[in-house]
């Protein structure tokens, strides 16, 4: 799905109808469609020539959006996780990635996105926990792999306030009260705190 936004960003920019992208490509609109909603695989060819002809020029960027074409087309890394997430998970995850921007308000944790795994692993056993022990940990793992695929094409940018240009947006309003409901202890919060200096380009997040 990642893939298929960049496409359709390009796509627009040079102001291509689909069925012109379909025809450049031996095929029709609604396969551009289908291809920038990431319902198909990708052949690199077609790829190759729709980067032609919405004129991207830069080889760095070209070098990326093929080596996309490559990632889409492999097992997606929620897949081994199966037993763990439910169907919805998979399209959830998909626009998650592609996002330019999110925005989280949590009243009692922190976003899974900016959790620890120590945090993570304290909010889950914490729940209703209805399966044996290894669930929980499956789960945990879910929630880091989750993390990676997020930073894996767009660096994670944490701000309090919005209208701030940037790649990739993680708004973040957590409660003060979220300190009485979470798992929270000195501990888990210098952890967090800590976490996210190191991980996100930009940090401004504060406790609202």
């Amino acid at each position: 799905m990642l893939l298929g936004a960049q496409l359709r960003r390009l796509r627009e920019t040079a102001t291509v109808t689909r069925d012109d992208a379909g025809y450049h490509i031996r095929a029709s609109g609604s396969k551009i469609s289908r291809m920038e909603l990431g319902r198909v695989s990708f052949k690199e060819r077609d790829v190759t020539d729709l980067l032609e002809l919405y004129g991207v020029d830069d080889l760095a960027e070209r070098e990326k959006l093929i080596q996309l074409t490559r990632e889409a087309n492999a097992t997606p890394w929620y897949q081994k996780f199966q037993d763990v997430v439910p169907d919805w998970f998979h399209v959830f995850v998909g626009l998650e990635e592609a996002a330019q921007l999110i925005r989280v308000y949590e009243v009692q944790f922190v976003p899974g996105l900016l959790q620890t795994e120590e945090y993570a692993r304290a909010v889950i056993n914490a729940g209703v926990v209805t399966g044996p022990r290894f669930d929980v940990e499956r789960q945990v793992a879910v929630k880091m792999e989750r993390q990676i695929a997020g930073r894996r094409h767009n660096p994670v940018y944490v701000r309090r306030t919005s209208g701030a240009r940037a790649p990739r947006l993680l708004h973040r309003v957590t409660a003060l009260d979220a300190k009485r409901g979470a798992p929270w202890t000195p501990l888990l919060d210098k952890s967090e705190t800590a976490w996210m200096i190191r991980t996100a380009a930009v940090v401004q997040s504060a406790f609202a």
